[in-house]
């Protein structure tokens, strides 16, 4: 098991997400994401707009989560 933060998943706060596989966290983050999404959380928003600036990108994006990927593999077992 494995964490990352809402944060170093492109979020803005600190809630961990535990987890076997990047995908699994990845997955939390979306979920937790569109919970603060309909909670008009003014931090989470603005981060998810950066987000979407990003995927304008596709080659940006690619890279950031490739970037993501490493580093949860990287990250040690707990």
């Amino acid at each position: 098991m494995k964490t990352m933060n809402c944060k170093q998943l492109g979020g803005a706060c600190e809630l961990e997400f535990h987890a076997e596989t990047f995908d699994e966290v990845a997955q939390m983050s979306r979920d937790h994401g569109m919970k603060m999404f309909q909670e008009k959380d003014e931090a989470h928003l603005e981060a998810m707009y950066q987000m979407q600036e990003m995927m304008n990108d596709q080659d940006a994006l690619k890279n950031w989560i490739a970037d993501r990927k490493k580093e949860f593999e990287a990250l040690p077992e707990k």
